[in-house]
């Protein structure tokens, strides 16, 4: 167990969250959590975390952790009528760190308000899904007052196993996150794209994307989705509206930036076909909310071909850390 320093506070234990805090946990780090579904985070208070009944609760603790899915949800968390800061009797957290996926204006404005209510704001977005968390294979990138950094970067460490990476002030690491995911999004529908036209010329998917994952082109990312793409299982990990926000989120910043984004550009109409896709399901509304991995079924529609679960043990790469 590692000397407590701080008290941490933590809000947000979805898909990502509750992973990332359990491992504060585990380290024996004191650790204070809320969840808008308090059951959601009972099984953290099983393992040594402490439950709050609102974000207010968290006031005081020194760093406090956010992990949610839009800016809306942190500002309510924030400066809501229960928020940590203007819901508060008690002085506010020393500093905060949001690990939430966000647009640059609005983390601006937010970051205005944090500093006028006299606290510190790091961002500190992450890549990876639950998995990679659990596997000690998250990465993150950091933006915000260099001293700052240093105070948290022990905490970070421990959130992300694979490397935390400090790239400047202010919301130099939004624009990290947006351009992480614009590549995101381009690998996965050029993946989808290959693998299709593999499979139709007569190369099984786990033989194809076995090859690629051991090439230069392989990475994190293509191991761990090569058992949704072989075995057509698409639990959520991230969904194809959250990826269609960080394209767009892309472009924007592009255009603001001057810079020509045409693959970017492509990607995006590309995912909206998906769109159009799923209300040839029975049920649209619930198949967008499955892993966007199942864009592969889209690319595999429009190419006239019928995709089968190969029904194949495939590693992933993402063997968990004990």
């Amino acid at each position: 167990m590692q000397e407590n320093k701080h008290r941490l506070g933590w809000i947000g234990l979805g898909r990502m969250g509750f992973p990332m805090a359990e491992r504060l946990v585990k380290r024996g780090y004191d650790v204070n959590v809320w969840n808008r579904t308090k059951s959601k985070a009972e099984p953290l208070a099983e393992k040594g975390a402490r439950l709050v009944d609102r974000p207010a609760d968290l006031a005081g603790v020194d760093i406090l952790f956010t992990m949610v899915s839009m800016g809306d949800d942190l500002e309510q968390v924030y400066f809501g009528e229960h928020g940590v800061i203007d819901g508060a009797a008690s002085p506010v957290p020393r500093i905060l760190v949001d690990c939430s996926s966000i647009g640059v204006d609005q983390s601006e404005e937010i970051r205005v308000r944090v500093e006028r209510a006299g606290a510190a704001f790091l961002v500190a977005p992450v890549s990876g899904n639950g998995k990679c968390v659990k596997a000690g294979k998250l990465s993150q990138v950091v933006s915000g007052d260099r001293d700052v950094f240093e105070t948290v970067r022990p905490y970070l460490e421990t959130i992300a196993g694979n490397g935390v990476a400090y790239v400047g002030e202010g919301e130099l690491a939004r624009i990290c996150k947006i351009a992480h995911n614009v590549l995101l999004g381009v690998v996965t529908q050029n993946l989808a794209e290959i693998t299709i036209m593999a499979e139709k010329a007569g190369v099984p998917r786990h033989a194809f994307l076995e090859f690629i994952n051991n090439s230069v082109m392989g990475s994190i990312f293509t191991r761990y989705k090569t058992p949704a793409l072989v075995n057509l299982d698409w639990t959520t990990t991230f969904t194809p509206e959250l990826l269609r926000k960080d394209l767009d989120l892309g472009l924007k910043a592009g255009r603001e930036m001057g810079v020509a984004m045409p693959v970017t550009a492509t990607t995006r109409e590309a995912l909206q076909s998906h769109f159009g896709a799923a209300q040839l399901q029975d049920d649209p509304e619930a198949y967008l909310q499955k892993d966007f991995a199942a864009l592969i079924e889209t690319v595999a529609l429009a190419s006239g071909h019928k995709l089968v679960s190969e029904d194949k043990p495939v590693k992933t790469g993402l063997e968990v850390e004990e």
